[in-house]
């Protein structure tokens, strides 16, 4: 199975980035191949429409978009900004829908996840995307937030926090056993 993974900030000490690399290990197999996404490395101009007019969509985009469309599954953690998704996501996300003929994440099973500094975990923007992503063809097998995250993470050993683990790892094995099915495998 092909897992891209990637969290949705430009943040060069990602807390999101830290705790997707951290849960794609759960899904490494012998025969899978994880590839983790930096966004900075797909930094392109603010979406505008002259921008698209007067220069077409960025090869950045185009290879993002290829990225995702050779992958089996999503695993995606959102940084939450002001209570939405930041702009580095955002902008990438609004450049991926200019793409002809595509639903921006054509049909691919999500695990989406947030995490936050914050009590809530960054739920605010878990629940905007849980809420977008289907209409975007994102298929949602499963979402997970964790809160207060330099108390319930460490570095080398994931979410040390037993309760959210034991719900972490319980997700894992949801969406495995769902990837299973819609895959055949």
């Amino acid at each position: 199975m092909k897992i891209l993974a990637f969290a949705g900030s430009n943040s060069s000490t990602s807390i999101n980035k830290r705790l997707i690399s951290s849960v794609a290990k759960y899904y490494k197999e012998p025969d899978d191949i994880i590839e983790v996404l930096d966004l900075n490395d797909y930094e392109v101009p603010i979406f505008s429409v002259d921008r698209e007019r007067d220069n077409g969509i960025p090869e950045l985009i185009i290879a993002f978009s290829k990225k995702m469309d050779n992958a089996d599954f999503l695993l995606i953690s959102l940084a939450e900004n002001n209570g939405n998704y930041t702009v580095a996501y955002k902008n990438i996300v609004d450049w991926l829908s200019r793409i002809k003929g595509r639903k921006i994440f054509n049909n691919k099973p999500i695990f989406l996840l947030a995490t936050s500094d914050g009590r809530r975990g960054a739920q605010t923007v878990l629940d905007i995307a849980t809420a977008r992503i289907p209409f975007d063809g994102g298929e949602i097998l499963e979402t997970f937030s964790l809160p207060s995250f330099r108390e319930n993470f460490e570095e080398g050993k994931g979410v040390i926090s037993i309760q959210h683990r034991s719900q972490l790892e319980a997700k894992v094995r949801k969406t495995k056993r769902l990837l299973q099915a819609k895959l055949g495998k």
